[in-house]
């Protein structure tokens, strides 16, 4: 059932990492939603989180499905516990915001897009990147076939966030929890080519982990014996075909790392035969703050796009996430009070993870 119309969304968050930072804020900025429970399951973290948000919350997560406040959920917990929650919440009759990856294969998307469609639910996946102006704008240019016939894509998305080896070791070092790179960055990455240019299909993919160990919480100091071992892969190197509106099939290299002493960021390229698009920041600091667009006509250099102000925000903050999610959940709360689909939502979300599920199936026997 749709959400009423007079009065914001009531919500809770589920997960305090991502959620406490970026969700919270984006929740009560945004008119149509309302931050009303927080969930979390040790109850000091809990404790903590409400008393400086000045919200109720409960370590039980059916408990805050029973209030009657809670009209929707937001579940930006670790990966592994995402779909059981998800599910959970569905039954219950809530609309979700589903942090990616949604689940650890996408037969557990789509399980969740069945029981969404059934029980009439909107379901958005923060594939925050679509919020984003600069990314809009490009969005824009290709739609109008500024770029012409495609010729070539390439993403490198080359990153230093877990370059340090002293990192301690936590879920995102095993795979069974859904860490590592495609699950951080490729979500993202097969999920802005899917919108910008069309479907893919993956043809080689090459997996690797150059940090193979990390000290385990708390061990600090302890010795070499104080250390887990890393599974999840901090290097993915993927080679696809897009097939844009037209049908035309676009060769793709997509470049994935987080262990990149200073790495380039991210940058997107299209060539084609009317034009070369570049979009990229080299911001490692802020995943938003930074992007530039840049064109290039047959003969001529790149050289900047001016900025579209009709897609500006109309706020921003120091933390460059919490505009676009805001974003997001606008377009999210209004679905829900139309009693619609959500874009991006779950079928997104599942192609996305059935690349990522791909890429691993691609490994060579006998991997390490």
């Amino acid at each position: 059932m749709a959400a009423p119309t007079n009065r914001p969304l009531g919500v809770a968050i589920a997960g305090l990492g991502f959620g406490e930072a970026v969700h919270l804020p984006a929740l009560r900025e945004c008119p149509g939603t309302e931050p009303v429970a927080l969930w979390h399951p040790r109850a000091e973290r809990l404790e903590r989180a409400c008393r400086a948000a000045e919200l109720g919350g409960s370590t039980d997560f059916s408990a805050v499905l029973a209030d009657p406040r809670v009209e929707a959920v937001v579940i930006a917990t670790p990966p592994a516990p995402r779909f059981e929650l998800a599910r959970q919440a569905l039954e219950a009759g809530k609309h979700l915001l589903l942090e990616k990856p949604v689940a650890l294969e996408a037969a557990a998307i789509e399980e969740l897009q069945r029981l969404a469609i059934r029980n009439k639910l909107s379901v958005a996946v923060d594939f925050e990147y679509r919020a984003v102006p600069v990314f809009q704008q490009l969005a824009a240019l290709l739609a109008e076939g500024v770029l012409g016939e495609p010729w070539l894509v390439k993403l490198d998305w080359l990153m230093a966030s877990r370059a340090d080896a002293s990192r301690p070791w936590t879920w995102y070092s095993q795979a069974a929890e859904g860490g590592g790179v495609l699950g951080a960055l490729g979500t993202h990455a097969f999920d802005i080519l899917n919108w910008l240019v069309g479907p893919a299909e993956l043809h080689a993919a090459r997996l690797s982990t150059a940090i193979r160990e990390r000290p385990l919480a708390g061990a600090m100091g302890a010795g070499a014996s104080a250390m887990g071992a890393v599974d999840a892969e901090d290097i993915a190197l993927i080679q696809l075909d897009l097939s844009d509106s037209l049908g035309r099939r676009v060769p793709a290299q997509v470049n994935l790392s987080s262990v990149t002493r200073a790495g380039r960021g991210c940058w997107l390229e299209l060539y084609g035969r009317e034009a070369t698009l570049v979009l990229g920041s080299a911001n490692q600091a802020d995943y938003v703050h930074g992007f530039q667009l840049a064109i290039s006509r047959p003969g001529e250099p790149l050289r900047p796009v001016p900025a579209d102000p009709a897609l500006a925000f109309g706020r921003t903050w120091e933390d460059g996430r919490i505009a676009p999610v805001c974003r997001l959940i606008g377009w999210w709360a209004q679905a829900t009070r139309e009693g619609r689909p959500m874009v991006p939502g779950l079928a997104e979300a599942a192609a996305s993870q059935g690349l990522c599920d791909a890429a691993r199936r691609h490994q060579p026997i006998g991997h390490p």
